[in-house]
């Protein structure tokens, strides 16, 4: 048992029980399957692929098999994966992948290292796992999982459709059809 275990700490009650029961709403089981699935396809680590949020905090938490993941996405990636069982060297594995996410999803899609050790947001781990096998293909030629990212329609202009643009007034910023200065007094006199 770690020193940092959320079995440790007191009972959640009043608005962080109703916070954690919103959190774990948005679970989605069958994508935790879906993305341990897809862990143990390109690691080749056999685990249990269970979607429920208990097993994959459990599988995570170490963040050994993260370092293999990221390992076996772009080789010597992490270079160095701790295997002793003292809670700073699972959460420094954990924050080796980050540091390796980082470079391929959003900020917004990563996870915090408390997160995943000591189990506070499983979806968040879940949301970073799904945009990394999304983006696999692309980066890694390795199959991926999800929908494909959009490439983007890329525009070319010429000089003359560009010079063009310069002379129209965007509606965006108004009209002053009709605007005068008429009627504004700036400031009256004293009246004694």
């Amino acid at each position: 048992m770690s020193a940092f275990a959320s079995s440790d700490r007191a009972e959640k009650s009043g608005i962080a029980l109703e916070a954690q029961q919103k959190i774990y709403e948005k679970y989605d089981k069958n994508l935790a399957g879906e993305i341990l699935q897809w862990v143990q396809n390109v690691t080749g680590q056999s685990f249990d692929t269970q979607g429920d949020a208990d097993n994959l905090v459990k599988v995570f938490q170490d963040g050994s098999l993260l370092c293999t993941l990221a390992n076996s996405l772009k080789p010597g990636s992490v270079k160095k994966v701790n295997t002793s069982a003292m809670a700073f060297k699972k959460m420094e594995n954990i924050s080796f992948f980050l540091k390796f996410a980082e470079e391929y999803v959003q900020k917004s899609e990563l996870f915090q290292t408390v997160d995943l050790y000591e189990g506070q947001d499983p979806n968040a781990v879940l949301i970073c796992l799904a945009s990394l096998a999304r983006k696999s293909e692309k980066n890694f030629g390795r199959s991926g999982l999800g929908p494909k990212e959009a490439q983007g329609d890329r525009r070319e202009w010429t000089d003359e459709q560009l010079k063009a643009g310069h002379n129209v007034i965007g509606l965006q910023m108004g009209s002053n059809k009709g605007a005068t200065a008429s009627g504004l007094n700036m400031g009256n006199t004293r009246h004694m």
